[in-house]
């Protein structure tokens, strides 16, 4: 069996930054345990794999660890395949079934436009050891959304400095937590990061789906439905964010880096 594989860099306008993915093209259903050792062998944050269906495409993700709900960067990286390789017109807009149902994705200029469901956090005590495994004394909010821990911290270099016991937050039963703090760079409204050592990532690069909870957070404290975010991991990673009702639109840009085929 070979498989088309690519590995692209999504949220991002130059290689070797932003967040990368790994992209399989499937012609026919594939077993969920091969899905999983592929993820596992690719070892990035996400793998997608897209499978042609009525009205569009399934696609699934997994970490190198499990399979997940929602992902952001790696449905980015898939849409950006379907159209550079003349897989689908880049004036179609693409419709991809997912576990999080109907996710449509469309180019806006030269960036990818992603429709995702918004998931706003709800305030809740922290998961007992959470903020010692952070490294963190003090928080202006905690809580959750229906996938990850969610914590405000006073200030981006508090984001920026922060350095997780990833052992201590992989115990922690979650699949990650996200990280935020209001921008000191003008360009930007807020700041971000996304550790998940629980599936298999210390650190994600760059976490669409972590914005679905972000976009909604911001826009009830900043008083404003589309922000520019910046995810601040060593790669980093640039996020355009609108919030319209119980929907959160992601902009970004992705780089194919490499092509090649699975051969097993």
């Amino acid at each position: 069996m070979k498989v088309p594989l690519f590995q692209v860099d999504a949220f991002a306008d130059r290689p070797f930054s932003g967040n990368p993915a790994a992209v399989c093209l499937l012609d026919a259903e594939a077993d969920g345990d091969w899905m999983q050792s592929v993820a596992s062998e690719m070892n990035l944050s996400e793998t997608a794999y897209i499978r042609p269906v009525q009205n569009g495409f399934e696609l699934r993700w997994f970490t190198p660890a499990f399979e997940v709900d929602l992902c952001g960067h790696a449905t980015l990286a898939s849409a950006h395949i379907l159209w550079t390789e003349g897989l689908t017109k880049v004036s179609d807009p693409i419709h991809f079934h997912t576990r999080s149902g109907v996710l449509a994705c469309k180019r806006e200029g030269d960036l990818i436009e992603l429709d995702f469901p918004a998931t706003p956090p709800e305030q809740a005590e922290p998961p007992s050891g959470l903020l010692e495994a952070l490294g963190i004394h003090s928080s202006e909010f905690v809580g959750e959304s229906c996938f990850d821990n969610f914590v405000i911290v006073d200030s981006e270099a508090t984001v920026r400095a922060m350095q997780p016991d990833f052992g201590r937050l992989a115990q922690i039963p979650m699949r990650g937590v996200i990280v935020a703090a209001v921008s000191d760079d003008r360009a930007f409204d807020f700041v971000s990061r996304f550790f998940a050592p629980a599936a298999g990532v210390n650190e994600d690069p760059v976490t669409g789906s972590a914005h679905c909870c972000l976009g909604p957070f911001w826009q009830d404290r900043l008083g404003k439905s589309e922000m520019m975010a910046y995810q601040a991991s060593k790669r980093g990673g640039v996020i355009q964010v609108q919030v319209k009702d119980d929907r959160v639109l992601l902009g970004g840009k992705a780089i194919t880096v490499m092509r090649g085929e699975l051969c097993v």
